[in-house]
């Protein structure tokens, strides 16, 4: 599981394990981006969008290839928002090159579309029937306000303006919500005010060369298996725009067989979103778990 924005930390990349994949990756990285990345992950430069999803990338591919330098290879990938970029490069769907270039490019895009005063929220408690007759009340052209992330039947996430996240997140709580809080996302993913820039995106697809995944590779947009090239790269040149469904997304994957979910730097979100979805499965986050626990419990199957 390859986490999206929000999910950054300070020093991610500094923490990823040492290794020859991890050395690798982050080579690879300075001579396209033409820079350190390992400059993206202060507190300083995960102010920018565009730090925070090129670090989300660059950890996720780094560690998908210490994992699979080990002989962990997963069955399923998915990835929620830009975690649908690396979890592509793992999948072999989409070149790591292609993927830096093409994430830096969508976080310029959200970026220097809502430069401030936008963001996302994240309400606990409700179920989507409630918490969409609540955006109804707020939405307004001035004060644009959506429903973007479907993460748990209660666990989702709104998008758009502070002012209107500020008056759902009011009314949310007022309702009954167990928790309503800004998310550290400082752009309205996940709706309709990035249907411009997703067609950007498209044109910018047409310069990638994408192929077949050679693993099962997840579309948490679509919620189902995607292995056709062309759909693959519509889903991701498309997806700052599209509803996440991540809740059936875990559903698809447990269907599919998946009982143990590995979350890819940083941080647990995906993890704890895991565990309480799967009766009998088991998730870990490589954030807080030993590289060898991990691959400890690959190996057990």
């Amino acid at each position: 599981m390859f986490p999206g924005q929000g999910a950054q930390q300070p020093g991610m990349l500094h923490a990823l394990p040492s290794g020859p994949e991890v050395l690798r990756t982050l080579r690879q990285t300075a001579d396209i981006l033409g820079s350190d990345p390992l400059l993206l992950d202060t507190a300083q430069a995960l102010q920018s969008t565009v730090a925070v999803q090129l670090c989300l990338l660059i950890a996720g591919v780094a560690m998908g290839r210490v994992l699979l330098s080990e002989g962990a290879i997963p069955a399923i990938v998915a990835g929620l928002s830009v975690g649908a970029y690396p979890a592509a490069v793992v999948a072999g769907a989409l070149e790591y090159a292609d993927a830096l270039r093409l994430v830096r490019r969508r976080a310029q895009l959200m970026e220097s579309a809502y430069p401030a005063g936008y963001g996302m929220a994240a309400i606990t408690g409700l179920d989507r029937f409630r918490l969409e007759s609540l955006i109804a009340d707020v939405h307004c052209q001035e004060n644009p306000v959506y429903l973007a992330n479907l993460n748990a039947p209660r666990q989702l996430v709104i998008s758009g303006s502070v002012a209107a996240l500020q008056a759902v997140m009011l009314q949310a709580r007022q309702a009954g919500a167990v928790k309503a809080v800004r998310l550290a996302v400082n752009v309205p993913s996940h709706c309709d005010l990035f249907a411009d820039a997703a067609l950007i995106m498209q044109s910018e697809f047409l310069t990638a060369e994408l192929q077949r995944p050679r693993l099962r590779y997840l579309s948490a947009s679509a919620a189902r298996s995607l292995v056709d090239p062309q759909i693959i790269s519509y889903d991701l040149s498309t997806n700052m725009a599209r509803q996440v469904h991540w809740s059936e997304t875990l559903r698809l994957a447990w269907e599919y067989g998946a009982r143990l979910a590995v979350e890819m730097p940083g941080g647990t979100v995906l993890t704890g979103l895991a565990e309480s979805q799967w009766e009998d499965g088991l998730a870990v986050a490589c954030d807080t778990t030993r590289l060898d626990n991990v691959l400890a419990l690959i190996a057990r199957g």
